[in-house]
């Protein structure tokens, strides 16, 4: 895998960058003894079970099995190649990799997606440039100083603008040898009727979406003229996918992590009027109601997700679905409540940021007081009838609540806003709370059951060979010598087919120089099954004072299981001889010898 470049070279870039620090960009991790532990990126999971190992600088999730080091985190989290891996911890600690190296880069990028990736990067530069230093942009320029961006946040966000020519923006990508009809096919370019190539978003303020790892993939659009539609996003492509990115994910990551909320907005403009009045883990969706993907993305950064949408009766529903949606895959949701049907950019420009940050954010709705707030729309409240259904949804949402505290608070607030006796309340509460046990009951028994036969099944007790050998390489893995005395005990012969090509790699890294190091020995295994075994091994704990006597008897099982196997192939191999010789007695004696043989191995496995 690291033929491409010096063996060293990857070495020293791994080992200038910690996976804790690595994996904390993706993946809120808290410390728990030696460990660190988050939700896993890799599936959805409501309690922690991905594991980060900073002595050893490897990752293992105990949910999905996936595990590896710090390069081939990326390589999943990513989609990353090896190369690309190495090459982004590069550009990170500033190391240089030789043209030469990137020339050879793997064949598994893809040119293409290459190729965009420049093409938008030009591009930002171009429509940036456009509005700040050109006559044509100064409409553009005029606009957003009116909306209060300033010049150092318009740089920040590279805003841009693109220019009504026609062929201005075509000419400049011919310019940088981008064929037309390819940049057509990645969304930048548009034919009209009269099969005409101009760019998609003429006449617009550009805001340049980025991943997280902060490239431009594709554009925002915002009309300043008449145009429909007011905004007009870069078409679908493998780059630019808009249920998965959020604007500003890359600048409000850090702030998000340091703070533990992430205040998720409607719109690039909420978002950049935030960040200017100090607001920095602010974030959007791309002209889309959220999805599972980027709620699951906001869960694993922030603690607790603030919704800030339009104080609009559009922007409330919508506020409620996001709600809905992130509360239900785990999180713990707030809402804030903007009066006067104002949104974010305009609350801000009107009252000001300190009164944003203190009346709207610091003042946002718990999930539960704001569905109380919210369903009150739905009746009317003067009339005993909607009173009463009214009062029965509410408690229904507060049966669903775990924490008794959290239930008591808002079962008082509803007895005392209706006088109600509280008794009356709780009554109902729990009511709704036995009925649900029993239907959650039933799921967890049945859920438990499907669990236990799972685990019966992947996890029968094993032989006492079987488990020799995988603790002989759990020491192996972690201790040169062990490995030594093994090789010349045992050398290759294992029982488990697995474990024979884990002991054939773990000689040959030992015998080229290399000392005990997991997280180094793993690159050279291409097989994901194997590779993950061996980290499910590394993540054992291990005695450092061993004796030799244990590692004598790991070897001395192994190799008892080795030897009756061949005696029994040897008398399967007499027996079916016998009975084609239609020799049936010896036929059965052999039959009683290797039964005998079984029973030894089986009682010495108990």
């Amino acid at each position: 895998m690291t033929m491409h470049i010096p063996e060293e070279t990857v070495d020293e870039i791994r080992q200038s960058n910690d996976i804790v620090d690595v994996v904390g960009e993706y993946v809120a991790l808290k410390k728990q003894g030696k460990n660190f532990f988050g939700l896993c990126p890799f599936h959805g999971e409501k309690t922690p079970s991905f594991s980060v190992t900073q002595d050893k600088q490897i990752f293992h999730c105990f949910g999905c099995g996936k595990g590896g080091n710090v390069f081939t985190f990326l390589m999943e989290i990513e989609g990353f190649s090896f190369y690309q891996a190495v090459q982004h911890l590069a550009d990170k600690k500033g190391f240089s990799l030789s043209e030469s190296l990137g020339s050879q880069q793997e064949q598994g990028v893809s040119n293409e997606e290459q190729m965009n990736l420049k093409a938008f990067e030009w591009l930002t530069k171009l429509y940036h440039h456009l509005l700040r230093h050109t006559k044509e942009g100064k409409q553009a320029y005029q606009y957003l100083l009116e909306r209060g961006f300033s010049d150092e946040i318009i740089h920040t966000f590279q805003l841009g603008y693109s220019p009504q020519s026609k062929d201005l923006i075509t000419q400049f990508l011919e310019k940088k040898g981008y064929h037309s009809q390819h940049m057509v096919n990645a969304g930048v370019l548009t034919t009209n009727d009269h099969n005409q190539t101009t760019d998609r978003f003429r006449g617009r303020v550009i805001f340049p979406i980025r991943n997280h790892l902060g490239k431009s993939v594709g554009f925002g659009g915002r009309t300043i003229t008449d145009q429909e539609p007011k905004y007009l996003n870069s078409p679908e492509s493998i780059l630019f996918q808009k249920g998965k990115l959020l604007f500003n994910f890359d600048l409000a990551r850090s702030s998000i992590r340091k703070s533990g909320q992430a205040i998720l907005f409607e719109g690039y403009m909420d978002v950049i009027a935030a960040y200017q009045a100090g607001i920095m883990n602010g974030l959007a969706t791309l002209g889309t109601s959220i999805t599972e993907a980027q709620a699951r993305l906001l869960n694993r950064y922030a603690d607790t997700i603030i919704v800030c949408y339009d104080g609009d009766e559009a922007g409330i529903n919508a506020s409620y679905k996001a709600a809905r949606l992130l509360h239900h895959i785990g999180s713990n949701v707030k809402v804030s409540a903007i009066p006067e049907g104002l949104d974010p950019d305009s609350y801000i420009a009107k009252y000001g940021s300190d009164r944003f940050k203190h009346e709207i954010i610091e003042a946002s709705y718990t999930y539960i007081s704001f569905l109380m707030e919210y369903f009150k729309k739905d009746y009317n409240l003067k009339l005993e009838g909607d009173r009463i259904q009214y009062i029965e949804k509410v408690i229904d949402e507060l049966a669903l609540i775990n924490r008794p505290m959290e239930r008591e608070y808002y079962a008082k607030e509803l007895a005392s806003e209706y006088e109600l006796s509280m008794d009356t309340i709780v009554y109902e509460i729990n009511n709704r709370r036995k009925k649900l046990g029993n239907h959650q009951d039933k799921q967890r028994t049945t859920s438990h059951t499907k669990s236990k036969l799972s685990f019966k099944k992947q996890n029968k007790l094993l032989p006492a060979f079987h488990n020799a050998e995988k603790q002989l390489l759990t020491y192996m893995l972690h201790d040169f010598y062990i490995a030594e005395k093994v090789k010349e005990s045992l050398g290759a012969s294992f029982n488990i087919d697995m474990h024979k090509i884990i002991v054939t790699h773990l000689y040959a890294f030992y015998e080229e120089g290399h000392e005990a190091n997991i997280s180094q020995f793993i690159e050279r295994i291409d097989d994901d099954k194997i590779k993950n075994f061996i980290i499910e091994l590394a993540m054992e704990n291990v005695h450092a004072d061993i004796s030799d006597k244990e590692i004598q008897d790991y070897i001395r099982i192994i190799k008892a299981e080795h030897g009756d196997k061949a005696i029994i192939r040897g008398l399967q191999e007499e027996q079916k001889n016998a009975e084609i010789q239609q020799d049936f007695v010896r036929a059965a004696q052999i039959g009683m010898e290797i039964l005998e043989i079984q029973k030894k191995i089986k009682n010495a496995n108990h």
